[in-house]
């Protein structure tokens, strides 16, 4: 993903409430840093969003993201090609609600990112040890010279079984 940054960029825009602030203790903690200015600008371009997308078509606003702004471009992020060239038919809508709210952007640029996988959340109760497991677990347990490691897997060994194990 590119940025482009310019040391001239308008912190907030008008008729826009100013980003919350960190809290007191987050802001100390990255003012050595140099992390809190580029805290502030995500958050402002995090309000920024939803104020130029509510003048897109709601399919299509649901499918990009603001990613950035500068003096010359407005960087929008999609999902998938066919967004893209969508998005691009939009440019004059996107960039006039960027005018609107005081920004100086000419030029819409659009790139495609494909989103992360979702890691899939757990599908329930973990399954039992089978029996073969268990004994390799307790094999282990006696080959290892670390007493704590050896408790560590016999406790394992015997953790509950389920009642269909037939154990």
């Amino acid at each position: 993903m590119t940025f482009i940054m310019s040391n001239s960029f308008k912190p907030f825009v008008r008729g826009a409430s100013p980003p919350t602030s960190l809290p007191p203790r987050a802001l100390e903690a990255l003012s050595g840093t140099g992390l809190a200015s580029v805290v502030e600008r995500a958050r402002w371009l995090g309000e920024l969003d939803p104020v130029l997308r509510q003048s897109l078509p709601a399919t299509l606003a649901g499918q990009c993201k603001l990613a950035n702004v500068d003096d010359k471009n407005l960087v929008f992020l999609v999902s998938a090609p066919v967004w893209k060239a969508k998005l691009r038919l939009h440019a004059d809508t996107l960039l006039g609600a960027a005018a609107a709210a005081g920004l100086k952007a000419r030029t819409l640029v659009v790139k495609v990112a494909t989103p992360e996988p979702a890691i899939p959340a757990g599908t329930g109760t973990p399954r039992p040890l089978s029996e073969a497991v268990r004994d390799s677990l307790r094999a282990t347990a006696q080959s290892v010279s670390d007493p704590g490691l050896r408790d560590q897997l016999l406790r394992l060994a015997e953790s509950p079984r389920d009642k269909t194990d037939g154990a």
